[in-house]
């Protein structure tokens, strides 16, 4: 089976249409925001680091430099870059012509400190397909997804239900009161609400449409 082009993800069809190639669909615009999230072993960009030493006279950028450098090391909230949240990759296998397994989902779900099923519902949710949880607590979904569709919703997921709004710190806890969800940060101790998950829950997807 010939591979899906880059930036894009291949959805399979219903079991019993017949159609074992699927439909290609576009990942959404903002498939490359990181949303605050980065994956273990991938590199990001190197930072220049002005080491003051000596008796020589400075230069005026040097010694700015090295204020800000000690301004950002004693406030790192001042920093206006965004903390980040460092966890493994999804690992995403094809099982057959028309299912993927999310491996690693127990993994990725505890690392997050949020329960299993809110998780994989948000995810079926967001892509806009069914699935499972075998025996082994992976998620078996249903259509041809790539792995960086899943990379995207699971950054999707730590911006909306894990990372704090207020100081971008990913130690928060999801509590549901009446109905309604909330994140609660235990660093800053800000709280604020968070939208409950409905079926097609901003999906991206859809469907091929037979022709003849």
């Amino acid at each position: 089976v010939p591979a899906a082009p880059r930036g894009r993800h291949v959805v399979g069809g219903d079991d019993d249409d017949g159609d074992e190639d699927g439909g290609e669909v576009p990942l959404p615009a903002d498939i490359n925001d990181d949303l605050g999230v980065q994956w273990e072993g991938e590199v990001r960009g190197i930072e220049t680091q002005i080491s003051i030493a000596g008796d020589r006279d400075y230069k005026y950028d040097e010694l700015l430099a090295r204020m800000f450098q000690l301004l950002l090391a004693n406030n790192p909230e001042l920093a206006g870059d965004r903390k980040r949240f460092v966890m493994k990759p999804p690992q995403v296998v094809r099982d057959g012509a028309k299912k993927v397994v999310f491996v690693n989902f127990p993994e990725i779900c505890k690392a997050m400190r949020r329960t299993n099923e809110h998780v994989f519902n948000f995810m079926l949710a967001e892509l806009g397909t069914t699935g499972s949880i075998d025996g082994s607590q992976r998620m078996v979904i249903k259509g041809r997804f790539q792995p960086k569709a899943v990379e995207h919703v699971i950054r999707k997921y730590v911006s909306e239900y894990v990372m704090c709004s207020s100081c971008k710190s990913p130690d928060t806890d999801l509590h549901k009161e009446n109905r309604l969800y909330f994140v609660q940060c235990n660093k800053c101790g800000a709280r604020r609400s968070v939208a409950a998950i409905t079926a097609g829950y901003k999906a991206q997807i859809g469907r091929r449409i037979k022709t003849g």
